[in-house]
């Protein structure tokens, strides 16, 4: 295929850096009418052509089924130190150790996760809920229809994937999540989660939780 003519290219590119999420090859195609995919998709290879030759602190990913503009790796030192400055609110200790269970456990209840961390999580549900990183995504079948949480598109880009099928090994994830938030962390593992879903809270959960529990139990009770 020939050259993508440099105007065509400026406009696609220009797109993509606009756009508060991923922008979709639909998205474009909305825009600029009469372009096909595979031309929108020459262009695009282009421009991630001419970034990493030129050894650009600007690179085109493919995210979430779209393609977005972030940072080079290459100077991720600067951007951390930027953001350690800048960005004043991260993270929790709490929150990345509850989003990863959402994460690798989803479709999960808020009871299921609070018998996996052994405390309560309603505040620490409620600001991920906020933050666009989790969300409600149905109810699960059982006395009271409590909601069950997963992840959300916002998840994705976040943390740069482009499907859950991405998600690395739960210990690679949590150790990600730490560089990401600048959180000295320790990385827990599949086996720590079935060791703290088999003892007691260290806190009592709601009055909410147990009665869900207790939901749920006489449900098992009455289909045994």
């Amino acid at each position: 295929m020939a050259d993508i003519n440099p105007e065509l290219k400026g406009a696609i590119e220009s797109l993509i850096f606009i756009s508060e999420g991923p922008s979709t090859i639909v998205d474009i195609q909305n825009i600029l009418e009469g372009l096909d995919s595979e031309t929108i998709r020459a262009a695009i290879e282009e421009l991630k052509n001419e970034y990493e030759k030129r050894n650009s602190g600007i690179k085109i990913m493919e995210v979430a089924g779209g393609y977005q503009m972030v940072t080079s790796p290459n100077y991720v030192n600067f951007v951390k130190k930027f953001y350690k400055i800048k960005h004043a609110e991260k993270l929790t200790l709490p929150a990345l150790e509850t989003l990863s269970i959402i994460a690798y456990k989803q479709p999960v209840t808020k009871l299921e996760i609070e018998l996996i961390r052994g405390v309560n999580v309603d505040g620490v549900l409620k600001n991920l809920l906020e933050k666009g990183l989790v969300r409600i995504v149905g109810r699960k079948e059982v006395i009271g229809r409590p909601f069950v949480y997963g992840t959300t598109r916002s998840f994705l880009e976040y943390f740069g994937l482009n499907s859950l099928e991405e998600l690395p090994a739960i210990e690679n994830f949590i150790q990600a999540l730490s560089e990401r938030e600048m959180a000295d962390i320790t990385p827990i593992g599949e086996e720590d989660i079935q060791e703290a879903s088999s003892q007691e809270n260290s806190k009592p959960p709601s009055e909410e939780t147990a009665k869900e529990a207790a939901d749920i139990n006489n449900n098992e009770s009455i289909n045994n």
